[in-house]
């Protein structure tokens, strides 16, 4: 495994996150045993750092992770996620500090290194987003007694070292937030579909557009954690569980399955399987500090580990991939 700088923080992040997300579903959906030997073959390939959040499973990917990694030998680093809902009367800074209190609960431990914002930010107030929470508009964030403030007074209690935020919504929304360097992280989206956020496409291409979010990170040294690596499974296979979620606008599943069918028709499959050619295609990015992988089974792990050590796709590789992006249109 090899490792990376986590932004300002000055700790080295496994290349790949253990995901526990909604979508791969392993801390979910398998049992316990599978969910044990899993997270024992991560720490002991080299993995160290598990994302969360207290909307997965409705909690219990939380509570699962609680049942098993406290008691790991293994040094590890641990996030979770929480949202806010600005229209709810009860305040921001309650709203915070109960999701944060009932995340450490799940958890079984006393503090995390990293809790993140989970809303998208947006720029236009009342404009709808496909995540599922409501959105933020930056000034939320950055007044006084916003939510950064809070968080600020929270991680002066002790109860995590960084401060995170998820980077969806609107591009210009999330960077102004990345520019007041209040944040140690962002989760960005970033794939072999759509990899706007960090590299110029064809003025055909179409898309949600996320330009900008790698170097306003890069600028402010913000670390950049990889997420929708594999668009919600559309890219591994042609098969569909009934998780796969589209979080960007103007997209759907069937118009994602083209896009997949473009890009390995330009690339083809000697790099490995598709989970491993776009795992390997964000490797490729330097801006990025670490992908999230999400996992169903443990042969997934076994399958990212592999692609991990053969490091990022070759530049002739990147190339062809950029060339089949003109007709994304």
């Amino acid at each position: 495994m090899k490792y990376r700088a986590f932004g300002k923080t000055g700790i080295q992040v496994s290349e790949i996150v253990f995901g526990c997300g909604y979508v791969g579903g392993l801390m979910i959906h398998q049992d316990e045993d599978t969910r044990q030997a899993t997270i024992e073959m991560a720490l002991e390939q080299g993995i160290n750092w598990f994302d969360t959040a207290a909307s997965y499973g409705k909690g219990a990917s939380e509570k699962n992770l609680g049942r098993i990694l406290p008691h790991m030998p293994q040094r590890h680093h641990l996030s979770t996620k929480f949202s806010v809902e600005p229209s709810r009367p009860e305040s921001l800074e309650s709203q915070i500090r109960r999701s944060l209190e009932a995340s450490l609960s799940r958890l079984q431990m006393d503090s995390v290194e990293l809790f993140q914002l989970h809303n998208p930010l947006l720029r236009r107030v009342g404009k709808t987003s496909d995540t599922g929470f409501q959105g933020l508009q930056p000034k939320d964030i950055l007044k006084t007694n916003g939510v950064l403030d809070i968080l600020n007074r929270l991680k002066e209690e002790g109860f995590f070292r960084w401060i995170g935020m998820t980077a969806l919504g609107d591009a210009d929304a999330c960077i102004e937030v990345i520019r007041s360097s209040g944040f140690d992280s962002a989760q960005v989206y970033y794939n072999l579909l759509n990899p706007s956020a960090g590299m110029a496409l064809p003025e055909s291409w179409t898309g949600h557009p996320f330009d900008g979010l790698f170097k306003a990170c890069s600028d402010a040294d913000t670390a950049v954690m990889n997420i929708r690596v594999f668009a919600a499974g559309v890219i591994p296979t042609d098969v569909r569980h009934g998780r796969e979620i589209v979080i960007t606008n103007d997209s759907s599943i069937p118009e994602e399955e083209r896009r997949v069918n473009r890009v390995f028709k330009a690339i083809g499959n000697v790099y490995g399987t598709r989970a491993q050619t776009a795992l390997r295609f964000s490797l490729a990015h330097e801006t990025i500090a670490c992908v999230v992988v999400g996992l169903a089974e443990i042969e997934h792990l076994q399958e990212a580990l592999e692609a991990e050590s053969q490091g990022g796709l070759p530049e002739e590789a990147l190339s062809e991939v950029s060339k089949a992006y003109a007709s994304f249109s």
